[in-house]
């Protein structure tokens, strides 16, 4: 089988040294939060401007449009894209096709190039790719700035392991033989990523995709597709060829059904609510006229997420934990931390230092830097807003409470906490997807693991204590697929903290893993006779 070699100015590099995470920009240095304020009017001088389909490198454009908004401004336009239809769902696919011709014969090294040269592009202009999540999502400086983090992570540590996977081999050769096992590209994927972590997780999903080898039909959310077109360009500067990454943002109703119905389509990679994603899972699933192949589904869902807190915790620390996992990013995080579950000695103690803090955080437009920026959307607000009316009926309201009034309508929303939650509460239950935190008393540590293990999810939860019998027993029956101790349950980290759920969190994909890139391949045994 041929090698193709990338045509590109960008020269083959290699990892050099072991991965390590890139470093989180320190905004309290003067320097660094100047250097984000020119950022921030540097992107703000390119809000509004219009962008084209991508498919087989051809720029396109439709009469249906979306429009991206900043979220603490919504009269303001972040940017105008085109409208991918169903009638683009079969030219994205031929392109995908046919670029998955040569593509998937690319040397991983030049694969890997590629990968590497986009980070050294994004790293260059961190704070710029850092602003525009500032105003397309309404991140402040740490959140934005660790969004744009975890990107440059997932293109140096997905390189390192499509290197360390090329070199796969049998566990076993056997005499007169030469035994291979070889990890080969699916074929062409559809990626449908969130609007929450637009850049990361949108970015991570295009990445495993293409350095094994497949091409892509990248459909990004409607409410954050600007920060993809960005990206998008990104590869093509690093030297990606025509047709490997299709941009098409669309309507998952359309676009988004056609492409995950076509035949063509190998594996679906998504992440999102549990609604449209068992609705993809099931799609996925029917085997349609013409398709030789069982469809993969790699799919993150979301979750019910909890903070168990024994009477012998760190306090202080607990607090600060929860409100953290709580309110970062108001909230609109799968892993946040949506029940705090607290021991009866101590939980109106901790009540009272989780009221403490939450009052101390400010709500503002992000590119202030406040604490909590705005929800995503008009949609997400009325959402939140009723599941806080039916919380104050299911328990005592102690923080919050309110939607809050600015002259830019914006979609602010207060930290708002309920205590004396009971464990089967609407509340409880339901994944909220914004700044509301349940507090749940309860009689022993057992009780509280009992609890932390009651919903239908199963990503993220955390567990507050200095017993080490606790510590081990959670270790094996807290059934989620992301529990940390005495720390916060977000803010994985890629590498260390390989990210995925249970249940009806999703298919436990483990993002940022070492089995990760398995999921966009399948092994292909190779026995040659000597």
């Amino acid at each position: 089988m041929a090698t193709v070699t990338l045509s590109t100015s960008i020269q083959p590099r290699s990892p050099k040294g072991a991965f390590v995470n890139e470093p989180f920009v320190d905004f309290k240095n003067p320097e660094n939060a100047r250097d984000m304020q020119q950022a921030l009017a540097l992107v703000a001088a390119q809000l509004g401007r219009e962008y084209d389909l991508v498919i087989g490198g051809h720029r396109i454009r439709t009469e249906g449009k979306i429009k991206s908004i900043n979220p603490a401004r919504p009269a303001q336009v972040v940017g105008i894209h085109q409208k991918a239809g169903a009638e683009h769902a079969e030219q994205a696919m031929q392109a995908a096709l046919a670029a998955f011709q040569t593509w998937s014969r690319t040397s991983v090294g030049d694969r890997v190039s590629l990968l590497l040269g986009a980070a050294e592009i994004i790293r260059k202009r961190k704070l710029e790719f850092a602003a525009w999540l500032t105003y397309e999502v309404g991140k402040n400086w740490a959140e934005a700035d660790a969004d744009v983090a975890e990107t440059i992570d997932f293109l140096e540590f997905y390189s390192r392991e499509a290197l360390r996977l090329a070199e796969s081999t049998t566990p076993i050769q056997l005499p007169g033989e030469r035994n291979q096992l070889l990890y080969v590209p699916l074929g062409v994927g559809a990626v449908i990523p969130p609007w929450n972590f637009p850049f990361a997780i949108m970015a991570g999903m295009t990445l495993a995709s293409i350095v094994t080898g497949n091409t892509v039909v990248l459909k990004p959310s409607s409410d954050s597709p600007t920060i993809a077109a960005k990206f998008v360009d990104v590869l093509e500067e690093a030297g990606m060829p025509p047709g490997v990454v299709n941009f098409c943002p669309g309507s998952g109703a359309t676009f988004g059904d056609a492409i995950v119905k076509h035949p063509k389509t190998r594996f679906v990679a998504f992440t999102g609510s549990k609604a449209v994603g068992l609705d993809i899972h099931e799609q996925a699933a029917k085997t349609q006229p013409g398709q030789i192949w069982i469809k993969r589904t790699i799919l993150e869902m979301g979750g019910k997420d909890s903070i168990v807190v024994c009477a012998d915790a760190d306090l202080d620390a607990a607090a600060d934990g929860i409100v953290a996992a709580a309110f970062g990013f108001s909230g609109q995080k799968c892993s946040a931390c949506s029940r705090a579950i607290i021991e009866a000695p101590v939980y109106q103690i901790l009540e009272e230092k989780i009221r403490e803090r939450v009052a101390k955080l400010t709500i503002a437009d992000p590119a202030t830097n406040a604490n909590m920026g705005p929800v995503i959307n008009k949609s997400a607000i009325d959402s939140i807003l009723g599941y806080i009316e039916t919380g104050k009926k299911e328990g005592r309201l102690i923080a919050g409470g309110n939607a809050v009034a600015n002259e830019d309508g914006g979609y602010f929303i207060e930290p708002t906490v309920i205590a004396d939650v009971a464990p089967d509460a609407v509340i409880s239950q339901e994944e909220i997807f914004g700044p509301v935190l349940a507090l749940i008393k309860v009689e022993n540590f057992e009780e509280g693991l009992a609890v932390a293990n009651n919903t239908e999810y199963g990503l993220t939860g955390a567990l507050y204590t200095n017993d080490r019998a606790r510590l081990d027993h959670a270790r094996l029956e807290f059934h989620v697929g992301n529990l940390y101790f005495n720390r916060k349950c977000t803010g994985a980290m890629v590498g260390a903290h390989p990210f995925g759920g249970f249940n009806m969190s999703g298919t436990d994909s483990k993002g940022g893993g070492p089995d990760y890139l398995l999921l966009f391949t399948q092994a292909k045994s190779v026995a040659e006779k000597l």
